[in-house]
């Protein structure tokens, strides 16, 4: 934190008199947080990790990442552990149709039902239900109804959500602290294709608009909208559609709620991104170049070679191929003060839809896009969480 922020707590909270919150300086934990008296407190303790939030009504997954990984080695594939541990809750971000979600379900419900055992899956995407931009990616009603119906499912879908602000749905107990799987189909490009701690916004900026071409923001229908100059047709998008998250807040998210973590028809510009953090040398995140098909082969060298040997369906440890980082950068949109976690395991797939694994239609569609190249699905264990 800044140091002066510091001192500023600690001029709030430092009060040996202080016994209750009344006994606090309101306007200055006001001034500090935006929030009254209590509401500013316990906020604070859960930013500095020193209380849990609202009781959650949905079980919490913990198993050593040892055990974890030892499961997901005798498993044809990461969804088997839902079937394999004591809890069976999965978090689906930026679920989009729910086309994952659909066939997720209609694969382990009536197992785990057959077991007496109950499936939770929550599900949120950013795209605002009422609005007119997004086309099929938006839910079908009847889809999210089928869904809630049921047996043996316990189904939540939150639009208009986005993934790095669960904040209230923490404080309302609407999701598990941490899932046995967390999900994340076909990251967004260019949302997971940039990382902010590497590529400047300048950078980022001058290379979006050579990739993509021209862009503005406007009004469409009534709602605010990103317009970009595709040759002579212009593209409406969801006004944050070119909004740079990057992989170190995706991955540190995945890291937090998740026994696992699985990224499914991963496109090759979003891969790379994500790998260059995945590994522990440096060498790999050069500073404000962002990576093509003429530097990929330099930055990765005999990893980039080994990779792009791969066929659809084969899979590679990347721990044998280069060391795993130990720890990940902080990401400035996950606001917390607890510590940050590598992935002791990270298992690349080459390819989008496999036989018995349960896939979005973003990954369907990858099969009939012969000018692009396969995909990749990745799993990753985190570390286990240090105290």
């Amino acid at each position: 934190m800044p140091l002066q922020v510091k001192a500023a707590l600690a001029r709030v909270l430092g009060q040996d008199q202080a016994r209750r919150v009344q006994d606090l300086d309101g306007a200055a934990l006001k001034a500090l947080t935006g929030y009254p008296p209590s509401k500013a407190f316990r906020s604070l303790c859960l930013y500095f990790g020193l209380v849990e939030g609202r009781a959650s009504k949905w079980p919490t997954a913990d198993l050593p990442s040892e055990e974890v990984a030892r499961a997901l080695q005798s498993l044809p594939n990461p969804f088997d552990l839902l079937l394999a541990t004591p809890v069976a809750t999965v978090l689906d971000l930026g679920a989009g149709d729910l086309s994952f979600a659909g066939e997720l379900v209609d694969h382990y419900g009536p197992l785990l039902l057959t077991h007496q055992r109950e499936l939770v899956l929550h599900a949120v995407d950013r795209l605002d239900p009422r609005s007119k931009l997004g086309g099929p990616l938006h839910p079908g009603r009847d889809r999210i109804a089928q869904l809630q119906a049921r047996p043996g499912l316990a189904f939540r879908f939150y639009g208009n959500q986005d993934m790095f602000d669960l904040h209230e749905l923490d404080e309302s107990g609407h999701l598990a602290a941490r899932y046995t799987l967390v999900t994340c189909w076909a990251p967004a490009t260019p949302t997971f294709a940039y990382e902010p701690t590497r590529l400047s916004e300048a950078v980022i900026q001058e290379d979006l608009r050579r990739s993509k071409g021209a862009f503005r923001h406007v009004r469409y229908e009534g709602e605010s909208a990103l317009e970009v100059q595709h040759g002579e047709r212009a593209l409406i998008f969801p006004s944050w559609k070119f909004d740079i998250r990057g992989p170190v807040a995706l991955l540190n998210l995945m890291a937090r709620r998740g026994l696992v973590g699985v990224l499914g028809a991963v496109d090759s510009q979003v891969f790379w991104e994500i790998l260059a953090q995945l590994l522990e040398d440096a060498r790999y995140r050069p500073q404000n170049q962002p990576f093509n098909q003429e530097n990929l082969p330099v930055v990765f060298g005999a990893i980039y070679q080994h990779l792009m040997q791969l066929k659809v369906g084969d899979v590679v440890s990347l721990a044998q191929l280069g060391v795993l980082r130990s720890c990940l950068p902080a990401s400035a949109l996950i606001q917390t003060a607890q510590p940050t976690y590598g992935f002791r395991d990270v298992w690349i797939r080459r390819g989008a839809v496999f036989p018995g694994v349960p896939a979005s239609s973003t990954a369907r569609q990858f099969m009939h896009m012969r000018e692009e190249s396969p995909p990749w699905f990745l799993t990753l264990v985190p570390e286990d969480r240090r105290p």
